[in-house]
């Protein structure tokens, strides 16, 4: 990451904005997540939503997790 604080703000905008056109050769979608993972740093409302995706994912993941060790199971707990 860059020191500059103009520096991140615009490679995160030009990741977001580049990864809009994942389906091109070379770009790809992957860019909007980092972009906006680099914008948080510099942003709180951008933080907010990071906050909350990963919130989000946590409990889906754990929720997951939960169905697969539902009693009655045949897994040896490997």
């Amino acid at each position: 990451m860059p020191q500059s604080r103009r520096m991140r703000i615009v490679i995160g905008v030009l990741l977001v904005i580049l990864g809009c056109f994942g389906f091109l050769p070379i770009l790809g979608f992957w860019m909007i997540p980092l972009g906006l993972l680099i914008l948080s740093y510099e942003f709180p409302t951008v933080r907010r939503w990071r906050r909350r995706t990963e919130v989000w994912w946590a409990e889906r993941r754990g929720r997951r997790r939960a169905r697969a060790r539902q009693p009655g199971d045949q897994t040896n707990g490997m």
